[in-house]
């Protein structure tokens, strides 16, 4: 991971004394940043054989499964923070080091967002799989968007109300409904179904709010 300032999201817990210790610590022990963009999609892919296991399982052992999920989620973005400040902050970049700051990124997104969904067709939500698979293409075109304009030599565009972070946090939400409301009030995999439909929704939104501010700033260029 070797990203320019320019490319780098704007994130508040960037300054929290847990993440400058945690970057210092994996700099001291020569972690390189792209191993820590690596550990992401590792997370990735345990957190969707979290979300498609909560389609065959009930009771505790599902809230367990969804508990797994998410916070394989949030583990996920704990690398996406600490690859750039072990790049950045303890020059640790390299030469390949975008490659591994988009890549493992976009892979991460589609995991998760198939396996939550697949997860809750196989709960009995049928429509949830495409909901799921429109919601990561919809993720992956919003950073395409994103990078479409800096090879435009605009700024990196990292505005909502689907970004990212806001996916990711919908996702964990809908797992904790899940745990805490689905025995009573929903069926298994309703809650996850409709996360997904909000997800798709704000990354649409979201697609369409770059684009338009790439356009505005395009035709503002001398």
């Amino acid at each position: 991971m070797n990203e320019a300032g320019e490319n780098r999201r704007p994130l508040r817990s960037r300054d929290t004394g847990w993440a400058r210790a945690a970057a210092a610590a994996l700099a001291r022990r020569r972690v390189s940043p792209d191993a820590v963009s690596a550990g992401s999609v590792v997370f990735a892919v345990l957190g969707c054989g979290a979300f498609l296991a909560t389609g065959r399982l009930s009771g505790v052992e599902r809230i367990v499964a969804l508990l797994l999920a998410a916070v394989a989620i949030q583990l996920r973005l704990m690398c996406n923070l600490l690859d750039g400040m072990v790049a950045l902050e303890h020059s640790r970049g390299s030469p390949s080091g975008p490659i591994w700051n988009e890549l493992p990124d976009r892979l991460a997104d589609v995991l998760f967002l198939i396996g939550a969904g697949y997860g809750a067709a196989l709960a009995g939500i049928g429509w949830a799989a495409a909901a799921g698979w429109l919601a990561a293409v919809l993720a992956v075109l919003a950073a395409y968007v994103r990078e479409l304009g800096r090879g435009l030599g605009q700024p990196a565009d990292f505005s909502g109300p689907g970004a990212k972070p806001q996916r990711m946090a919908a996702l964990t939400a809908a797992a904790a409904v899940s745990c805490l409301v689905e025995p009573r009030w929903l069926r298994p995999g309703e809650a996850m179904a409709l996360a997904l439909v909000l997800i798709s929704t704000l990354t649409l939104i979201t697609v369409v709010r770059r684009t338009r501010h790439l356009a505005r700033r395009l035709a503002a260029r001398p």
